[in-house]
């Protein structure tokens, strides 16, 4: 059975590994404009022979770039600003030149040339709140302490983010931070009165909101790029040369504009600008999975992770569990380590997780593993410690050693606990798993994660309901295995 669980593990990292190696790995940022050029890159690729891996909603700046870095994957769109501040951690301003070639030295990385528009982060307000505190530069915020803000997560931590533009600016508002894609709303429906925004936002004409003025040039450039792999295909740069100067501030809102508003997808709204710049041939089509096709595929992904995780943690877990068992000396270390991992935050774990294997299934796979083990671990564990003394004495008058009394006696009665430990262990693997989309290990969290950088409800439950749904069925599941495998009388010992 386990050599059998062994080989189904081998097989699926194989099958990981050989599609990685025959395609282009495109990969996107977590917000709409990232996705919306990721597609780009994707479909001007695909349009010239080349099979392109689509590995979206990775997150932020860091995890990208650790990603391209690592090889997890070769391509996806930056901005010259954000490299020169948060990559480079440069403190002079450098030209598209002097950011390659610093890009080459340091990483053996490249950048394109500018795909022609300007995303400058800015702070947005809306009509009402700009008149009634007369507030129309940066500069007027200092005299309204007051005001409620609101900022993205990453443009807190960011070097040309909310500290550094405090201090230059001398102010002295405390932000709370918000995902990028809920600040609008919640601007709009008056919670808070400015955030944070990035200047080709659909957001900004749809709702008439006011940008403030940079009037001490606090912000560098946001010149999009492409930001690949020095090694990436010749013919591949080539191709993607031809956006250079293409899109304009005006046409990136638009596109914006379109997948927030009218309900377009990433893919068509892409496809629709490069068919109309002639940048692929007009009868290149999209092709769009059905969404129950596309639920089933996720859930399927989302299955493989939980399975994989948790068979890694029942044969780690389990043999753990005796060695606590039978030696006291390091029983309180070992669970309390398993303790101390089940404490991390899984985002925060996920991430951790991207340094030592990059991005994708494997670091999913890592983290869901270590998850699941305090369960497993403390359940063998307590079973086995639970076992009635009277029994064990019965055991040892009959001549078995120590192994064997674990094998025929203490084992098969702690069994009940083991396997409540192995069910609470997947369900909690079920559920951490929607998280796996932020490192681009796909699964039911891709909708979610798509759903909160689009506000989109819809999105958000087709990926929630089935999680929830799936969480359910592995319950049930795991109480017929229970039923059919474990004795009647240690089935209501379990449950008393």
């Amino acid at each position: 059975m386990i050599n059998n669980i062994c080989k189904i593990f081998l097989f699926l990292c194989l099958i990981n590994l050989t599609l990685s190696s025959q395609t282009i790995r495109v990969g996107a940022k977590h917000f709409n404009e990232g996705y919306i050029l990721s597609e780009i890159i994707s479909q001007m690729l695909e349009n010239n022979g080349y099979k392109v891996d689509r590995v979206f909603n990775l997150g932020g700046t860091l995890i990208c770039f650790e990603a391209l870095k690592n090889g997890a994957i070769d391509i996806y769109p930056e901005y010259t600003g954000t490299l020169s501040e948060e990559i480079l951690k440069s403190n002079i301003k450098l030209n598209h030149e002097e950011l390659n070639n610093e890009l080459k030295k340091q990483f053996k990385l490249e950048i394109s040339r500018p795909y022609g528009f300007n995303n400058t982060y800015a702070l947005t307000v809306t009509k009402q709140t700009s008149g009634k505190y007369n507030i129309i530069n940066i500069s007027d915020l200092k005299g309204h302490p007051e005001i409620i803000m609101a900022l993205s997560y990453e443009f807190l931590k960011r070097k040309d983010g909310w500290q550094n533009l405090a201090q230059t600016y001398g102010l002295t508002q405390k932000p709370v931070g918000i995902e990028h894609g809920l600040a609008y709303n919640a601007l709009v429906e008056g919670k808070i009165q400015l955030t944070d925004a990035y200047s080709t936002d659909g957001e900004i004409p749809k709702y008439n909101l006011v940008v403030l003025d940079d009037d001490k040039d606090f912000f560098p450039k946001y010149l999009a790029v492409s930001f690949y792999k020095e090694s990436l295909d010749a013919k591949a740069k080539n191709i993607l040369s031809a956006l250079t100067g293409k899109i304009n501030e005006q046409e990136m809102q638009e596109m914006n504009s379109k997948v927030l508003y009218e309900k377009k997808t990433f893919g068509d709204a892409a496809s629709e600008f490069i068919k109309k710049k002639n940048l692929i041939s007009q009868e290149s089509i999209t092709v769009q999975q059905g969404v129950m096709d596309e639920i089933l595929l996720k859930t399927l992904e989302h299955l493989k992770l939980t399975f994989i995780a948790l068979v890694l943690a029942i044969l780690i877990a389990v043999p753990l569990g005796i060695v606590v068992y039978f030696y006291s000396a390091v029983s309180r270390p070992v669970l309390y380590i398993a303790g101390l991992l089940q404490t991390i935050p899984s985002i925060a774990l996920l991430a951790l997780m991207i340094p030592l294997f990059g991005i994708g299934v494997v670091p999913a796979i890592a983290a869901l593993f270590l998850y699941g083990l305090l369960p497993i671990l403390r359940n063998t564990a307590s079973g086995l410690f639970a076992v009635d003394p009277i029994l064990k004495k019965v055991a040892s008058g009959i001549g078995l050693n120590k192994w064997q009394k674990l094998k025929y006696v203490e084992f098969q009665l702690a069994l009940p606990a083991i396997f409540t430990g192995i069910r609470t262990a997947a369900v909690i693997n079920v559920g951490t798993a929607t998280l796996a989309a932020f490192i681009g290990a796909g699964g039911l969290g891709e909708f979610i994660v798509t759903g909160l950088a689009l506000n989109n409800t819809e999105l958000i439950l087709r990926g929630a309901i089935p999680a929830a749904l799936l969480a359910i069925i592995v319950e049930f599941i795991f109480e017929l295995i229970e039923k059919i495998y474990i004795p009647k009388h240690l089935q209501q010992q379990n449950i008393k």
